[in-house]
Order: C-alpha cells, then sequence, then structure tokens
C-alpha cells in the first residue's frame, strides 16, 4: 500500500468592492473568521469586506450565499 501525500485545500474570495453595501452577512457567516470590514470607503460609502488572511479561507463560499448583492464569492483550490 503506497502512501501518497494529501493535498491541502486552500480557498480565496473575490469581491467586487463597488457592488458591496456594507451588511456585514459575509463577516457575520463566515465559519473561519477570514474575513473582516475594510477601512476604506467604497464609491457608495460603504465599507466592503477584505480577506484578514488566505490561510484562513477554506473557500466555502458562505459569504456568497449570505450576499444579497452578489459582491463576494468563496473558491477553493488544490495546493501543490
Amino acid at each position: 500500500m503506497a502512501l501518497t501525500k494529501e493535498k491541502k485545500v486552500i480557498g480565496s474570495v473575490v469581491i467586487t468592492a463597488e457592488r458591496c453595501k456594507g451588511c456585514a452577512f459575509c463577516v457575520e457567516f463566515c465559519p473561519t473568521h477570514a474575513l473582516k470590514l475594510s477601512e476604506q470607503y467604497n464609491s457608495k460609502g460603504y465599507h466592503p469586506p477584505i480577506l484578514i488572511s488566505r490561510e484562513l479561507c477554506n473557500g466555502c463560499d458562505i459569504c456568497g450565499l449570505v450576499c444579497p448583492d452578489f459582491a463576494i464569492y468563496g473558491f477553493m483550490k488544490k495546493k501543490k
């Protein structure tokens, strides 16, 4: 029986800051606490989310599922 190296799944998010209305649902529902609201404003005057650390994100896309403005989505990719 040969042992194979397990590839670690890492995640990331794509944020469209201009769509964000600062509801913070993505931050509140992120199971790994990988997001926070930015101190910067978008053109609408809201604080969009930012990814705190790529290592924290597992790409589950709960942020995208709860976002009413479709301003964020998560995805998984395999680390080599």
